[in-house]
């Protein structure tokens, strides 16, 4: 029996101790595929955030272009309006009217024909407010300034060209 014991012996603790390195290369295996697979996730929520920052970047990229080339049209566009007051003489009395053309350009080529607004005018009154009120085409709809601005970018040009036509009494100014 003590030779059946220094034969099997040996040969259980050969088996155990084999089973114990399998157990424990299982183990360290099972870690290092723990620590792999944190590293994939980290580099994928990486990846990911890049992704959804150049996708932003590129939405804002387009935004801007779409945005300067709108400004870049509406650079472009410019009203024309021509005042002036027509002064009709009827058996005894005046009447002034007046008369407000206005027409849309885009660069140097007309898009409309001229609209004309008339509207009777009483002594005294303010010609300028009245102008503004019955324009249609004003700069702030079309260019999307303010008044403050057309004002000090038409004081910065050579400034409103009075022109008298024989027929009618009349003053023209022109907008750009």
């Amino acid at each position: 029996m003590s030779t059946i014991l220094w034969i099997v012996l040996p040969i259980l603790i050969a088996v155990g101790s084999a089973l114990l390195a399998v157990f424990i290369s299982q183990q360290r295996m099972d870690v290092q595929l723990a620590r792999e697979r944190q590293a994939l996730s980290e580099a994928r929520a990486a990846i990911e955030s890049q992704k959804e920052l150049f996708e932003e970047i590129d939405r804002l990229r387009g935004e801007a272009v779409s945005r300067k080339t709108m400004d870049d049209f509406l650079a472009d566009l410019h009203t024309e309006q021509r005042r002036f007051v027509r002064q009709e003489k009827m058996l005894f009395a005046h009447r002034q009217c007046l008369v407000v053309q206005e027409r849309i350009y885009f660069r140097n080529i007309p898009l409309c024909n001229w609209i004309e607004h008339e509207v009777t005018v009483d002594n005294g009154a303010d010609l300028e407010k009245l102008a503004k009120t019955l324009s249609v085409f004003t700069p702030e709809i079309i260019n999307g300034r303010s008044a403050q601005s057309r004002n000090a970018s038409r004081s910065a040009s050579a400034g409103p060209a009075s022109v008298e036509e024989p027929a009618e009494a009349a003053v023209i100014k022109m907008v750009s």
